[in-house]
């Protein structure tokens, strides 16, 4: 662990990545991506149809409390209703990624609230304080919890937790105790908590006090809202994609950022004029022809990311399928180079997918359950190899992570945080031919099926001695010039004549038959 750990230092030290952010603002989508030395590391988009809700802050009505699915349905003034969990109503712990840190005097005499408290707190009818974890997905309305929590630079206020934490990814034990020290001096009213987020390391006192008096300012305006305000009313919004990049992205290894619209870059100076003065030297307003994200190369990588085949620089690739309950990714060799040593390509095809996979669950917003099914290695230490450095890789994920070891069936399993939907379902309809299969039916196929309906009409309709069918040209070529005879066939049966007509608004799956004299549609 201390080697690991060690190795990690010398290799963040040798090697300093270039990063740098762009901003495209344009009046349907607001694109932010992150770049190091490049690459696309971190994407995010912002259109006007879609509202998100996630990290809002609501006072919502109780409307059901449903004991057997152990929930509480709350009107937060949406349409739909918020899913209220029993377990998200009470005092949560906190996340594995915080490290626990208790002030003097700050153990609650209260005894802690139990699940099966909720249904009495919160009977239907009364009011409840909620913030949005996961907002609506398809027909499922947000989930919410009473844990609320307020973002912000370098702290994250809970006003209604009592506890207090260190990020974990801060490694250097000087600097947890130096940040312990100034956690335990902040002055902070009864009831509530702090955490120090991973970008507060090395930051001076005056720094976090500055944030948590923010952080405090923003609690008080919430609790006006609150006291003058009936439910169901917004108490809080989330920043917008832009307010929360300078929040989130703008650490001081980011070396530039590039924005496109002029009165965006005055208020993101305005905004990191609060964080830090000297960064505003790093914002640059990119006034030049070629399109922002086509000059530094970033749209054809959203293309090329945004496939369901990736491929990898040895010349193997990745597969990655969405569904509705998991999201499974293959491994495969693909083109790269066997060989003799067949046991040391399958190593490096695997350490390539590990890096590709952690940056495309970011690039692409994935959430819930992920299987990956590296390609099978013999050896245990090369197992442990590819399992460590898929490990490494997700370290730079900002949502919370589970990862399982590799499977005796050489898979891998693991959970990524759902706050929103996928990139991809923002971007992407099902496609109206396919819908969603990603595969369409053979003209042979269709072929047989255009048959059988001709025989069915001729059996269902013997009156009707002229038919018409209306079909895809591709799907006539084959009715044409393999099946020619099968179709004279069915004409001397029917004793009539059948006529066929290409129509380019038909998919390969439609097709439609009429009477040729009427025009009914007869299928």
């Amino acid at each position: 662990m201390i080697f690991d750990r060690i190795r990690r230092l010398v290799r963040h030290s040798n090697k300093r990545s270039n990063k740098e952010i762009a901003i495209s603002c344009e009046p349907l989508e607001r694109r932010v991506a992150l770049l190091e030395d490049g690459l696309l590391e971190e994407f995010a988009i912002e259109r006007g149809s879609q509202k998100e809700i996630a990290s809002n802050i609501y006072k919502g009505r109780v409307n059901n409390v449903d004991l057997g699915l152990k929930a509480l349905f709350v009107d937060i003034g949406i349409g739909k209703n918020a899913f209220l969990h029993f377990w998200d109503a009470i005092p949560a712990a906190l996340d594995v990624g915080v490290e626990l840190f208790e002030r003097k005097g700050t153990k609650s005499k209260v005894r802690p609230i139990r699940a099966e408290d909720i249904p009495n707190i919160y009977p239907p009818g009364s009011e409840v304080v909620v913030q949005v974890t996961k907002g609506p997905i398809g027909t499922k309305g947000p989930r919410v919890t009473t844990n609320i929590t307020l973002a912000g630079r370098y702290l994250v206020l809970m006003p209604f937790n009592e506890q207090f934490g260190i990020s974990r990814k801060i490694e250097d034990p000087k600097e947890r105790v130096r940040l312990r020290k100034i956690l335990n001096e902040l002055r902070i009213p009864e009831g509530m908590g702090l955490i120090i987020r991973t970008v507060g390391e090395g930051q001076k006192t005056r720094y976090f006090i500055r944030d948590l008096a923010i952080l405090l300012q923003k609690w008080n305006e919430i609790e006006r809202k609150m006291k003058e305000y009936p439910a169901p009313v917004l108490l809080y919004m989330e920043p917008d994609l832009i307010e929360r990049t300078v929040r989130d992205f703008l650490t001081d290894d980011v070396e530039k950022i590039y924005v496109d619209n002029e009165q965006e870059v005055k208020r993101i100076k305005d905004l990191v004029a609060a964080i830090s003065k000297r960064s505003q030297r790093k914002i640059i307003y990119y006034n030049e022809p070629i399109p922002l994200f086509e000059k530094l190369n970033i749209e054809r990588q959203i293309d090329t990311a945004f496939m369901r085949k990736v491929e990898l620089p040895s010349g193997g690739y990745i597969i990655i399928d969405e569904t509705e309950a998991l999201v499974a990714i293959d491994v495969n060799t693909g083109k790269a180079k066997m060989g003799k040593d067949q046991d040391n390509t399958i190593l490096k095809t695997n350490i390539e997918a590990a890096k590709e996979i952690s940056r495309q669950l970011r690039l692409r917003n994935i959430g819930g359950l992920v299987v990956i099914d590296f390609i099978d290695m013999k050896s245990r230490k090369e197992q442990h190899q590819v399992f460590e450095q898929l490990k490494e890789c997700i370290r730079k994920d900002r949502a919370k992570i589970n990862v399982l070891p590799i499977s005796a069936f050489g898979l891998v399993e693991m959970t990524r945080q759902r706050v929103q939907e996928s990139i991809w379902h923002s971007l992407y309809i099902p496609c109206p031919h396919c819908h969603g299969r990603g595969m369409v039916k053979s003209p042979e196929t269709m072929s047989i099926e255009i048959q059988r309906a001709i025989n069915r009409v001729i059996r269902l309709h013997p009156e009707v001695k002229e038919l018409r069918v209306i079909l895809n040209s591709d799907v006539l070529d084959r009715l044409k010039s393999e099946d020619e005879e099968l179709l004279v066939d069915l004409e001397r049966r029917m004793q009539g004549k059948l006529y066929f007509r290409t129509d380019p608004r038909i998919n390969y799956e439609e097709f439609k038959i009429q009477n040729a004299i009427t025009g009914e549609d007869i299928t």
